[in-house]
């Protein structure tokens, strides 16, 4: 069976898809204007979260997903500031249980935000990343 296919649109003639409309609304409640986010990042995210769900993605998983991905590139401070303290502890917690798993769909976020170069230096030192 063929899975769902995300569009971008394509010259205001076809409209983007769902999963990457929610993101888009997912991101702007994680204070992080979808506009700054290049859309293959954002294409990437919607099919890291595809590959964990066979059906669709949970709603509030596209939040959870948006605040992590958030913290990532806003750096602590900054997330703090906009998403609240904590908030900025749970992303700091799913951070470090990625590290310790490794496989997880966080783990994968934090991964490809690094391979993105759109990641926060403060990110970068705090826990040790690096791109190999």
């Amino acid at each position: 069976m063929a899975g769902r296919r995300s569009s971008l649109g394509f010259l205001g003639m076809f409209g983007r898809s769902g999963d990457l409309r929610q993101l888009d609304a997912a991101l702007r409640g994680a204070d992080l204007h979808p506009a700054l986010v290049p859309e293959g990042v954002k294409l990437t995210i919607v099919n890291l979260m595809k590959d964990h769900w066979p059906d669709e993605p949970p709603s509030p998983v596209y939040a959870e997903v948006a605040r992590l991905f958030s913290y990532c590139i806003a750096g602590p401070e900054a997330f703090e500031r906009s998403n609240g303290v904590q908030s900025r502890l749970d992303a700091e917690r799913r951070i470090e249980a990625a590290l310790e798993t490794g496989d997880s769909l966080d783990a994968q976020i934090v991964l490809m935000t690094l391979h993105a170069k759109l990641i926060n230096a403060e990110v970068v030192e705090r826990y040790g990343l690096s791109a190999e």
